[in-house]
């Protein structure tokens, strides 16, 4: 029987994820990260007790414990931002990552880049809170023209040189022109979309991905210990969210009982581990109820700093009945029999005497130690600092 841990995000991203894995890989030996959905938009944080930090898009949030990630069949891979963020990590902390990858893992090219962010760019006030990384772009391709799979990636780097390239012309000259009118885009664009140095870099960092990934399938980790990283939170869930201003994804238990689903359909020891911030955040357009300019909190944020495509990061107070729904909701639809969920509230240190959260639609005033007190009866975890060492259990 394996044991699987699954944390989830509970509402529109940045809840603690990256805290939450990093803490439950630090608790075993023979533990293995699992990306369940997602890709290279995700940026979950990990600072470790002697000062490491990362933010985690392409490696499991474990990576610095030395613990191995494994990039599911519903991971998208960017092998652009694999490179760099590779690159990055290797000369930063001199660890080099393990990471395994299924061959049905899709594969985003340059051209989902542009076009992603060229249509949030002409969205104007309409604008859906991408990260401008492709990652719908390269779901909506395979859709209505064609896929690129990793395994593909593998197959090609054996053949002619030219025919990787000539595929991505494919799509540069029969896709692109379907996605987006290129009488409406500026010069900008027609020159990074005829130019032959991208095509050129993209294949050299597709190599690069794969010298530096092992192809694997899920049955090879039947005796790990499994820790689901989820990405993204499940108000941005393509069922729960709030269309257009969701994910092309499904950011809790769904993808992941699928995957559990091809270990043979053997039973597993499950803990879904549902985090949320103490507040609550947006990193983008759509709906925030009960949003506000500021909190009156200590937040500190030095990971969702503002950008061209998100903006800057949104406040509001935590809706404990929202939490409780949706949390509820995802685990009795999609966790199996017997399994067992959890709670986490993250940034319990960021609050001060003037906290506040929704209940009933009522705004509730709380001094800091009657929260935490409150806290004590809603979650079985609370995160005290950004470290793994900062977290109380009931």
């Amino acid at each position: 029987m394996s044991k699987v841990f699954a944390v989830i995000g509970s509402g529109y991203g940045d809840e603690g994820k990256g805290l939450m894995t990093d803490y439950y890989s630090s608790l075993y030996d023979d533990t293995i990260v699992i990306r369940s959905n997602g890709g290279a938009q995700a940026g979950h944080t990990v600072t470790t007790p002697d000062a490491k930090r990362h933010v985690f898009s392409h490696f499991g949030s474990g990576s610095l414990n030395g613990t191995p990630t494994f990039l599911s069949k519903h991971f998208v891979c960017n092998p652009t931002l694999f490179k760099k963020e590779h690159e990055l990590f290797v000369k930063e902390f001199g660890i080099v990552p393990k990471i395994y990858v299924d061959g049905g893992s899709l594969v985003t090219t340059p051209y989902d880049m542009l076009l992603n962010q060229t249509h949030e760019s002409m969205r104007g006030d309409d604008v859906h809170g991408s990260c401008g990384v492709g990652f719908g772009e390269t779901i909506e391709r395979a859709l209505v023209f064609d896929s690129i799979l990793m395994i593909d990636i593998d197959y090609l780097s054996d053949c002619d040189e030219e025919d990787f390239p000539n595929i991505l012309r494919d799509i540069r000259d029969k896709y692109v022109p379907t996605r987006i009118d290129l009488n409406e885009v500026g010069e900008d664009f027609i020159k990074v979309l005829n130019s032959e140095k991208l095509i050129y870099d993209y294949v050299e960092a597709c190599k690069y991905m794969l010298d530096h990934v092992e192809f694997r399938q899920i049955t090879s980790f039947d005796k790990n210990t499994l820790i689901f990283e989820a990405a993204q939170g499940l108000l941005l869930d393509m069922d729960y969210g709030y269309f257009p201003h969701v994910t092309r994804s499904n950011c809790g238990m769904k993808n992941i009982s699928n995957i559990l689903d091809g270990l043979w359909g053997e039973k597993h020891d499950i803990t879904v581990n549902y985090v949320t911030r103490a507040y609550t955040t947006r990193h983008g357009a759509g709906p925030l109820s009960h949003e506000r300019d500021k909190l009156p909190h200590n937040i500190i944020d030095d990971t969702n700093i503002t950008n061209q495509f998100q903006g800057s990061l949104r406040f509001a107070p935590l809706d404990i009945n929202l939490f409780e729904s949706v949390t509820d909701k995802d685990f009795l639809n999609y966790a199996s029999r017997g399994a067992k969920k959890l709670t986490t509230i993250t940034c319990v240190d960021q609050l001060d005497d003037n906290y506040s959260f929704i209940q009933d639609n009522e705004e509730l005033f709380f001094d800091k130690t009657i929260f935490e007190q409150i806290a004590r009866q809603y979650f079985d975890f609370r995160s005290y600092g950004p470290t793994r060492d900062t977290i109380e259990m009931k």
